[in-house]
């Protein structure tokens, strides 16, 4: 199974395959390699004759067999890209007989998004054999932050601790809108380095009132730090929507309640356990002592009451959601 990064990496040294089979959860590095093969094989002036764009929604199998098979004009190769392959996925099998022996000046891309092939099926075993078989996996939220450091490394960037964990708190698991943010900042950051002070400059992420700050301040019981930072919220409502703080303190008490139930309490083990990034392990095991199990499965509850009241549930009045966070976190820090 090949990887993202080798596959590129032989697009850049013009080494190409006749078949590349791109599936799987994650679109980001399906669209990479896309990308890559769409804009690296063919010159500009080859692309007019040569590069054909199809989308599996409104194409047959055998019409994209049948361009595949074709020769190009006045150029060495020529590109056939499939997007949206996932909707020819009840044909797909018809591609088993021009795998078996592809056309050699032909370059043909299926962007299959969603889904990937039955390795127990012929058509996977032969496109092995000599075409560039991607199989992409959603990173969980934990692996988020080592994914932006890393790729900021290739970049030639170096995000400091806290700007990695702002980033992905901030962006959420979108790989795209994360990969197309790290591209802005390797423009305007001169030095290479990459600080909060940065990111809250030029992403708009403030560096002390976002989510991942809040969670800290309710971690510690730093209760005036936490209504600081709900009263910025307050301020900036469409910047900090409510359900997005919601859901985030909702998963931070879940794992101290699991923490509570841990036997084993080693780093690796509380990180395996609550699906953390092994720099959190701390703030968790400080948010335990700081609120034992009945406190947290209580703010559970208020959680759960926060949300209700929020969609407009057993509220009186109109409360803002600004008013909804501070009588929770009220409740928090009084439980």
């Amino acid at each position: 199974m090949s990887q993202p990064n080798s596959i590129l990496k032989d697009i850049k040294n013009k080494k190409f395959a006749p078949i590349y089979f791109l599936s799987g959860e994650e679109p980001f590095f399906i669209d990479q390699v896309s990308k890559a093969i769409e804009s690296d094989v063919l010159t500009e002036d080859e692309k007019g004759f040569n590069q054909t764009i199809l989308y599996g929604n409104d194409v047959e199998m055998a019409d994209v067999l049948a361009l595949a098979k074709q020769f190009p004009m006045g150029a060495e190769r020529q590109v056939v890209i499939v997007k949206e392959a996932q909707h020819l996925s009840r044909s797909i099998d018809q591609l088993e007989s021009y795998a078996e022996n592809p056309q050699p000046s032909t370059v043909l891309v299926f962007n299959y998004k969603g889904k990937s092939l039955d390795k127990r099926k012929k058509l996977y075993k032969t496109l092995q054999k000599n075409s560039v078989v991607l199989e992409t996996k959603r990173i969980y939220d934990n692996q988020i932050p080592d994914w932006i450091e890393t790729t900021a490394k290739e970049m030639g960037m170096n995000l400091e601790a806290k700007s990695k964990f702002m980033m992905a708190e901030s962006l959420g698991s979108d790989l795209g809108r994360i990969y197309n943010e790290l591209q802005k900042l390797k423009i305007l950051a001169e030095t290479g380095n990459i600080t909060p002070e940065i990111i809250q400059k030029n992403i708009g992420i403030s560096k002390d009132y976002n989510n991942f700050e809040l969670r800290n301040a309710i971690e510690t019981r730093n209760a005036v730090k936490a209504f600081k930072i709900a009263n910025y919220f307050s301020q900036n409502p469409k910047d900090n929507p409510l359900v997005v703080t919601l859901s985030i303190l909702y998963q931070t008490f879940s794992n101290i309640i699991v923490y509570h139930t841990l036997s084993d309490k080693s780093q690796s083990n509380v990180a395996k356990e609550l699906g953390l990034h092994p720099f959190f392990v701390k703030d968790a095991a400080t948010a335990a002592k700081n609120y034992p199990l009945k406190k947290a499965t209580r703010i559970i509850s208020l959680l759960r009451e926060t949300d209700v009241k929020s969609k407009g549930v057993g509220s009186t009045g109109n409360v803002s959601d600004g008013d909804l966070l501070n009588e929770l976190l009220f409740k928090i820090f009084n439980i």
